[in-house]
This record gives structure tokens, sequence and C-alpha cells, in this order.
């Protein structure tokens, strides 16, 4: 039995994340690639995104500087992602620790594979992560006993399936408890069929659908990475797709900078 009122708990992001996706809600993330300062926490929640996730995997990011954007992000309710550049509890916990609510683990093919990350993000008795601080919860009055129970419920765990491989397996992956999302690397997924940026091909609506399936037959969400707009968007919406991962932020930057100049460029001619 508890001894704390989990409603009166607060920061626990994770929480009311994994509730909106369960509602059916959209909510989209912004990649964060090449900022290396807390501001891009109050650029995130101003454009009104609900999350934002530091990439690991695919930048010259640290650990130290995803945590503190992690914190900001944290401060100013959004929810606080970072994809780790591999498998296993060198990565996963040390993020964690460092203020993420919610790791992303790109090319997770097989159960084993997603229970070994079960095993990294959460503590005993559902997985084996080093106790630590209370993180989200640190000064709060909560008990030992019931804090890590709430973060090992509020964790957000996201594995990537970017093989066909990794949708073969898409039924059994979902059924893994503790894991809470399944999100297709699209462009990934499609260089591993040979069929490299044909993201609107027959062969990755299936492969959503396959997923969106097992994701519903599971109780798990569904993520969309790579795809951010066109026909296939709706059609993987219409599935159950209800997270989304945005833009890279210099990308996005660059989209802005050079529509600026587009009009700055007119004047005079």
């Amino acid at each position: 039995m508890a001894d704390t009122d989990d409603s009166k708990i607060t920061g626990l992001l994770g929480r009311d994340f994994k509730r909106s996706l369960a509602a059916g809600n959209l909510n989209l993330c912004m990649t964060v690639r090449y900022s290396r300062t807390i501001e891009i926490a109050q650029v995130t929640r101003l454009a009104g995104y609900d999350a934002l996730y530091c990439d690991l995997e695919h930048s010259a990011l640290t650990i130290d500087q995803v945590s503190q954007i992690s914190m900001a992000a944290a401060m100013s309710g959004i929810v606080p992602l970072v994809r780790v550049p591999c498998h296993g509890h060198h990565y996963i916990s040390r993020v964690l620790d460092g203020g993420a609510h919610g790791v992303v683990v790109p090319h997770v093919d097989t159960v084993d594979e997603a229970k070994a990350c079960v095993d990294a993000c959460r503590y005993p008795p559902m997985g084996g992560r080093s106790l630590t601080g209370l993180g989200p919860l640190a000064g709060q009055s909560v008990g030992t006993t019931d804090a890590y129970r709430l973060i090992n419920e509020n964790t957000v765990l996201i594995v990537m399936l970017e093989s066909p491989e990794a949708i073969k397996n898409a039924d059994a992956i979902a059924a893994v408890e503790g894991v809470d999302m399944l999100l297709i690397g699209t462009n990934d997924l499609c260089m591993e069929m040979g069929i490299p940026g044909q993201l609107d091909s027959d062969q990755v609506r299936d492969a959503y659908q396959t997923t969106a399936d097992a994701c519903k037959k599971h109780g798990k969400a569904l993520g969309i990475g790579g795809i951010k707009e066109g026909p296939m968007l709706d059609a993987i919406y219409a599935m159950g797709g209800r997270f989304i991962m945005g833009r890279v932020d210099g990308v996005l930057m660059s989209m802005a900078a050079t529509t600026e100049v587009k009009t700055l460029r007119k004047l005079g001619s």
C-alpha cells in the first residue's frame, strides 16, 4: 500500500505525457542536435511543442549538456527525452539520472533487446537500474519506496523499430512490460528495406500498420519518426500514431532564416 497521495506529487511529466497519449491526444516533439544551452527549452515551450528530445545518437552533444537542457525543459513544463546512442545501462541510466524523464532507444530489433532496455531504465523489481537521487521528485515529501515506484511508473521508455526484423517482431516487442511506445525510424527502415528515401511506399505503410496493430493489441503508443507531412502522415495518424518526432533544431533555424532572406531580398526588386 502506497503512503503517498500520488495526485499531489508534481514534476512527473512522464505521467502526464503517458496519459495524454492514452487519451489519443497528439504529442509533438522537437529534435535537439545543434543547440548546446538551456535556452532551447524555452524556445520549444513557446513554439507549442509537448516534448523535446536530445539526440545523442546523431550529434556531438555531451551528457552534461543534455542533462542541463533536460532539467530546463522539465522546469518549463516540456517533457525531456533523450535518444541514447546505443543500448545498455551505461547511457540509459546516466541520462535519466541527469534529468531526462524518458529515453528513446534506437535499433531495437528483438524481444531480448527490448527487455534489456526495460532493465536499464526501471528500478527493481521491474528492472536493474541502480538507485540514486530522487530526480524529478527531489524536495518533495515522498518516502523512498513510493519515490522509486513513482519514477518507475512515470519514466517513459520509447523503443525504435528501424529494420524489417524489428517490424516482424513488433507484436512481441509491444508485449514487453515496461515498454511505453514503439517509434518507427522511417529513414533507417527504408535503408534496411533497400528503398532509401521512399517514405511514401507501400512497404512503409505496411510496416506502420503492422506496428499500429501491435500497439493497439498491447496498449502501447505508436510513434512516427522521419515523416513530417503529406498523405503518409495522415494515414499513420489514422492508424493511431499520436507522437511525432519533429524536425531538428538546426533545420528549423535554417528554414526560418531562408524564409526571412527570401522576403528581405525582395526589397528594391
